[in-house]
């Protein structure tokens, strides 16, 4: 009971100058992590500790104050002190489970940040009105379940969360419109997590690849304000399915701490070379070109 409660009081004299800290500083850019479950292990980059896991669920910033840094933002606190600046990462779980759900998929960013756009919260999930106003980076995702591609239907249809090949690029035909209406915000989006062989279907299988090709070949465009960062390829390494030596397990699609940490690495080189150098000089996947 003692050493306990010496841990409260610890937690109570630390995070109030922790706050003050936070508040002093000036960010010469904001940088927002909109993730899941997939972007929170390569956010982590590492096996955290006991403590830091149980402290997470409280929140971020408590895991952070009491545990070790998460690695991604340890790469940023790095860069920082060597090259003079204060580049500022954040991470936010898009959208929340509730009231909206546990879903990013294409139709889900389609539905919040273009079909409900506008200056106020859409079922308390910030819209891009919103995040650009704070934000100067805007990172999204989506979670591996992206990769179970259906047949298309008879006709295509924007407003169907039906996971099909032609939707997805109708709604990524609109989401690519509307992020070139903020061009003084930049977005990286990673190509969709893939799936371990035991968790997808041959035939969905080839039909992710295709349609993360199609983003990466033919909807990013060279010199607008979207830039890819692309996880699919790291993943698969040019084969259909998530490579089982970079899972949690043969039946578990979720990145392992090996895999999350040098995707950590890569995704840092690949959001900083886009606020530096406008992604120049780094490959879709992050390797320094």
């Amino acid at each position: 009971m003692k050493s306990n409660l010496i841990f409260i009081i610890t937690l109570l004299l630390i995070i109030p100058l922790n706050s003050c800290k936070q508040k002093e500083k000036k960010s010469d850019m904001n940088i927002i992590y909109l993730h899941h479950s997939t972007g929170g292990v390569i956010w982590q980059g590492k096996k955290a500790s006991i403590v830091t896991r149980a402290a997470g669920k409280i929140s971020t910033k408590l895991a952070e104050t009491i545990g070790n840094k998460a690695k991604l933002p340890l790469l940023f606190d790095n860069y920082n002190k060597v090259n003079n600046k204060k580049y500022i990462i954040k991470e936010m779980a898009f959208p929340k489970a509730s009231p909206y759900g546990w879903h990013n998929y294409p139709y889900d960013y389609y539905n919040i940040w273009v079909k409900n756009a506008g200056n106020e919260p859409f079922m308390e999930e910030p819209t891009l009105e919103m995040l650009t106003k704070q934000y100067q980076v805007v990172i999204f995702k989506h979670c591996f379940p992206v990769s179970r591609v259906q047949v298309d239907q008879d006709s295509a249809d924007i407003n169907s969360d039906y996971k099909s090949l032609s939707n997805y690029k109708l709604q990524y035909a609109a989401l690519r419109d509307k992020l070139h209406k903020f061009p003084d915000t930049k977005f990286i989006l990673f190509t969709g997590a893939a799936l371990v062989k035991s968790s997808v279907s041959e035939d969905e299988a080839k039909r992710a690849r295709e349609f993360f090709t199609w983003v990466t070949d033919e909807w990013n465009l060279p010199g607008d304000n979207i830039h890819i960062w692309d996880l699919y390829s790291i993943e698969t390494e040019g084969g259909l399915y998530f490579k089982e030596e970079y899972a949690t397990s043969p039946n578990d699609s979720h990145p392992n701490v090996i895999f999350a940490s040098k995707a950590a690495q890569l995704l840092f080189s690949r959001i900083v070379d886009v606020i530096d150098n406008d992604g120049t000089r780094t490959t879709l996947t992050g390797e320094k070109i």
